[in-house]
């Protein structure tokens, strides 16, 4: 505007020149901020051109866009050309069919806000953060009790199985049939008490936790409760509740994992000699849990119809059916050995296996050509409960163990806690344990509801197992040669060897991470996208011009909003409380916007081309997981009352989920090769980004308070750790080292009595007895104290060593 030319409008009389330029920035910047429609811009624009004494070609051009835009009728040419060129340019992604069937499969969930750029936190406090009903913890104090009592982690995998007891305990109480409903003989458990089930006994040992998480995740339960036609659900759950049938589910092949397409596994149907529709079956499958037990396979395959017998073609598409394995042809005889960790595992094999369709097709006729949409739904749930579980489980029993351990362990007169060296690993571990177990719980809640958030349930899989294997990795690294010497004694070796297990099952971590979270999530969880990839592929004129142009003011706002949000360090986001969490929240609403316009920027200049870019769509997953996992953390936090005890908990889990951002954002700018704006995105904006971060990690503050918060017995650390298996008796490793840790702190004031004494030269250096006799006679301590500080090195020393084994005894060992 030119500030020597006077407006002659209505302005002129009231406002001058320079008041009107801000008020017309900050209108347009408020407008911006808060997503006003085309309608809002253009009564504004009106309101201003008329103020202002506007000639009429600006008011032609108004009119202009008014009609264009504003008017539906007229809008839908301009977006019947879009599509043709978008169509032309082979612009939107191509979505294979088995990709179509993942993507209808789940559901849209919080994701769905944090993508928006503009995230509802009211919807995302109000989500469920559930605990479990009285049943459900009866049997987990009960049975579930009594069979990690009965289970001794290093007896397992002496046995190379559990033993005759604990499999007699698991069918008593009906641990296969936790997900099963009441009315088929099953325990109808909630996916909350599935998940602190598996957690404590995964928690206790690795092949306990194993044997029953899978029955009770993806498998031939879960897809009859679904799917299965009312004469399959009544013959086969009892018997699977009951332990009456062992399940397995085959999924897995050589050449073919999370490639649908690339399935081997081939069924024929054929009209048999009584005239019902048989089916041939051979298949070659691997790492198929339980097979080498199972009495019923669940099986996925290719169903083909030579003969066309169903009228519906040739090839029938991915389909499961129930194979009993006593059936000519099933070969179940062979075991995997998965890094000598000795649960059930190995291939099957079928060569003519001969089924009748109608009884064994999960959901009969019906269920034809529709297993890849029952699995890929099961699975989204599944994969949200079971390893979630063993990781957020894994984490809180190392933080016990690791805790107990740096007050147990001495080096130079003190205990191992106390060096700054040994806090930071503590603190990683108790951070992670407080952050995952929000996860775990907010995500069960969804679960609970029947809702099947795939793109949440990748990334509660792929965090869940990575920061486990950090944590396990940091524990290792305190305990040193107590981690690394294997015996009855070591808490965490069979755990830190099963990890690498964890992070490859239900989905391998890498391609969870590049190709479902974001790959499938940009689309899945996009407010816009789908919608505008279905209307091009329906032809739908009217759908595709009410997505895109939604799609259009969607990137419009929150190009204002990552700016100003930005500049502000959020501030100028809404926090739905205050205390501790506001500035959190709206450094979430600042981090929502800038993922979501840097996504959109990107699908937008590099189209379909931008799946096949994996470390970049690696990166965007990374700043989509660390978005949950603080809007988890969040709702713990108010939903458990803002416990000031867990500030340090909190604020350190807050501030890493935030710095994880800042990292994948910094990354994303130095990486992204986008036409005409990367020397942008590497130059101003990535300064930017590093000079105004959203964190720079946890405080030394909050490092030190969540390592004590590990070294101190009592309700804080036990809260922490809550759930988890905590033996009572001191010969368990946990149990020992929590005896020991117990007694330290109790001697630990009259033990520092007694070293001041020795460096003020009141007591002979040397021997303990010699010291405390000495202390007594002086008064310096009492009898009974001295005989705590005793006790209390008696258990220390016995805590801190290792199992060692005669040549006899360890070539038995090894034998076995």
């Amino acid at each position: 505007m030119n500030m020597d030319v006077p407006f002659y409008g209505f302005f002129e009389q009231l406002i001058p020149d320079w008041a009107l330029i801000v008020a017309l920035i900050l209108t347009i910047l408020h407008f911006g901020f808060y997503g006003y429609g085309i309608r809002m811009w253009i009564a504004a624009s009106a309101v201003f051109l008329y103020g202002c004494g506007a000639g009429i070609a600006l008011w032609i051009v108004l009119a202009v866009v008014l009609v264009i835009f504003g008017l539906p009728f007229v809008r839908r040419v301009l977006s019947s050309g879009i599509m043709k060129m978008l169509e032309a340019l082979h612009f939107l992604p191509t979505i294979s069919k088995t990709e179509q069937e993942a993507i209808d499969a789940g559901t849209t969930w919080i994701e769905g806000e944090l993508f928006s750029g503009r995230p509802d936190f009211k919807r995302i406090l109000a989500e469920d953060y559930p605990g479990l009903t009285a049943d459900e913890q009866a049997f987990i104090d009960g049975p579930t009790q009594e069979v990690c009592d009965a289970t001794v982690d290093w007896e397992v995998f002496q046995r190379r199985d559990l033993s005759p007891q604990t499999w007699e305990l698991l069918k008593k109480h009906r641990f296969f049939g936790m997900i099963i409903p009441k009315e088929y003989g099953g325990l109808g458990f909630s996916a909350s008490a599935n998940s602190a089930v598996v957690g404590k006994m995964s928690s206790a040992n690795a092949v306990l936790g194993i044997t029953v998480m899978v029955p009770n995740s993806l498998g031939p339960a879960e897809l009859l409760i679904h799917y299965g036609t009312e004469e399959q659900k009544n013959y086969y759950l009892p018997r699977l509740a009951s332990h009456e049938e062992i399940p397995a589910f085959a999924l897995t092949e050589p050449n073919a994992g999370s490639d649908a397409g690339a399935m081997e596994a081939r069924g024929e149907i054929f009209k048999g000699e009584d005239g019902r529709l048989q089916i041939r079956l051979n298949w070659s499958k691997r790492y198929i849990t339980l097979a080498p037990i199972s009495t019923v396979l669940g099986l996925a395959f290719k169903l083909y119809d030579p003969e066309n017998l169903l009228g519906r073609g040739a090839s029938l598409g991915v389909t499961c059916a129930l194979i009993p394995t006593d059936k000519p042809g099933v070969d179940n005889g062979h075991r995997h050995d998965p890094l000598g960790i000795p649960f059930y595992n190995g291939p099957t094999y079928g060569h003519d296996v001969i089924v009748d369709l109608e009884k064994s097709v999960i959901g009969g006729v019906a269920g034809v050509g529709r297993g890849w949409r029952m699995l890929m739904e099961s699975l989204a749930a599944g994969r949200g409960i079971s390893l979630p579980a063993v990781g957020t489980f894994g984490t809180k029993k190392v933080a016990r163990v690791a805790g107990a351990h740096s007050v147990v362990r001495k080096q130079f007169g003190l205990s191992i806690g106390r060096f700054e060296g040994i806090e930071e690993p503590l603190a990683r571990i108790g951070g992670y344990s407080y952050l995952l177990e929000a996860a775990r719980c907010y995500t069960n809640g969804a679960l609970n509801k029947g809702a099947k958030p795939a793109v949440v349930t990748a990334i509660m899989k792929y965090n869940a197992t990575e920061l486990f294997r950090q944590a396990i990795d940091d524990g290792m690294d305190i305990l040193g040669g107590n981690a690394i010497s294997r015996g009855p004694r070591n808490a965490l070796a069979h755990a830190y060897i099963n990890t690498p297990i964890g992070i490859t099952v239900e989905g391998a971590n890498i391609l969870t991470r590049t190709l479902i979270i974001f790959g499938q999530g940009a689309i899945r969880s996009h407010p816009w996208v789908l919608k505008e990839i279905n209307a091009l592929a329906a032809n739908d004129v009217k759908a595709f011009d009410s997505a895109f142009w939604c799609h259009i003011g969607m990137i419009f706002q929150n190009t204002f909003r990552s700016v100003l949000l930005s500049l502000t360090r959020g501030h100028l986001a809404g926090s739905p409380v205050g205390g501790p969490s506001a500035r959190y929240f709206r450094k979430l609403a600042w981090a929502s916007a800038s993922f979501s316009i840097m996504a959109d920027m990107s699908l937008g200049l590099m189209g379909g081309t931008l799946k096949r870019k994996e470390m970049i769509t690696g990166r965007f997953a990374d700043i989509l997981s660390w978005m949950y996992l603080a809007s988890a953390t969040l709702v713990r936090f108010e939903s458990e009352g803002r416990r000031k005890e867990d500030l340090p908990l909190f604020n350190w889990a807050m501030d890493t989920a935030f710095y994880q951002m800042q990292v994948a954002f910094d990354n994303l700018f130095t990486s992204l090769r986008l036409p005409i704006i990367s020397w942008f995105l590497r130059g101003p904006v990535g300064i930017w980004s590093r000079m105004n971060r959203l964190s720079a990690g946890p405080r030394d503050k909050d490092v030190h308070l969540v390592a004590q918060i590990l070294q101190t017995p009592g309700e804080h650390r036990d809260r922490l750790t809550d759930g988890i298996y905590v033996p009572e008796s001191p010969e368990r490793p946990v149990g020992r080292l929590d005896r020991a840790m117990a007694a330290s702190v109790k001697a630990e004031d009259f033990s520092a009595t007694v070293k001041k004494a020795v460096k003020a030269k009141t007591l002979p250096r040397g021997d303990l007895n010699t010291q405390l006799k000495t202390a007594v006679e002086l008064g310096l301590i009492s009898a009974d104290q001295s005989d705590l500080i005793k006790y209390a090195e008696e258990l220390r020393d016995d805590a801190v060593q290792v199992d060692s084994f005669t040549l006899e005894e360890y070539l038995r060992t090894a034998i076995h």
